[in-house]
């Protein structure tokens, strides 16, 4: 069995993001990069896949500019076979990336896409429904245990009621929780091995795939500062402030 697992290029989660002076995005030079921690849970548990005699194949898949190949770097560090870029300079979208992921899985024929439920950069959670509903294949989403049984994927997700399993028939989109793994370090010597590894390229013109941005971002700003507590004299001053000044969120 064949997994495919998009990987997501993003700013770090330690890095304090910064918006620019213009107002036109998200600071990105000099920032530090690395793949999506969602990403980085899709990949462990895809290897594991493999590692238990379930999957044959991993493959990474990432679409956006040439610095992507680092982040693909990283996934066959931590144990992805082969690893393909979808090399372009536009603005990827979610429906985008979907249509992409989607043509490459018309040629790859992966049993199972494992995909990060989210990217931290955008936290849109739209890419894996929207693969799913494109290949026309069952989705679990929000996976926080996943158990291969033949023909089927049983997953285990979390619910506002506590948790709900479900059986999805193979081929299927699945996308990750935080619970469903924590994933390993890559050895320093699957780092210098990942690095002499080959990365298959592609393009979206390659694929028959219209990359234009649907939206148009018209302006970033930062949120507003919150105002410093203020010390009220008495209980009746508090409740006159939350009845009258507190907003309710």
């Amino acid at each position: 069995m064949k997994i495919l697992v998009p990987v997501k290029r993003v700013v770090d989660f330690n890095v304090k993001v910064r918006v620019r002076a213009d107002g036109s995005g998200v600071e990105l030079d000099g920032v530090k990069m690395s793949m999506n921690p969602f990403d980085e849970i899709a990949v462990e548990e895809a290897v594991r896949l493999r590692e238990a005699g379930i999957a044959t194949e991993v493959v990474a898949v990432s679409c956006g500019t040439a610095a992507c190949e680092e982040t693909l770097r990283t996934a066959l560090a931590l144990g992805a076979d082969r690893a393909i870029l979808v090399e372009t300079d536009a603005a990827l979208q979610p429906p985008a990336v979907a249509a992409l992921l989607a043509a490459l899985a018309r040629t790859e024929q992966p049993r199972l896409v494992i995909c990060g439920k989210q990217a931290i950069d955008d936290d849109a959670n739209q890419t894996g429904q929207m693969l799913a509903a494109r290949m026309g294949w069952p989705q679990a989403t929000f996976a926080s245990k996943l158990v291969i049984d033949g023909d089927e994927a049983v997953v285990t997700r979390e619910v506002d009621g506590g948790l709900e399993t479900v059986a999805v028939r193979l081929p299927a989109v699945v996308t990750t929780d935080l619970r469903l793994n924590e994933p390993r370090y890559a050895t320093l010597p699957n780092i210098m091995k990942a690095r002499r590894k080959p990365i298959d390229r592609s393009s979206p013109q390659a694929l028959g795939v219209d990359v234009t941005p649907r939206l148009r971002v018209l302006k970033v700003s930062e949120p507003p500062k919150r105002r410093a507590g203020e010390r009220v004299p008495d209980v009746a001053t508090l409740v006159d402030r939350l009845r009258n000044e507190a907003k309710v969120i």
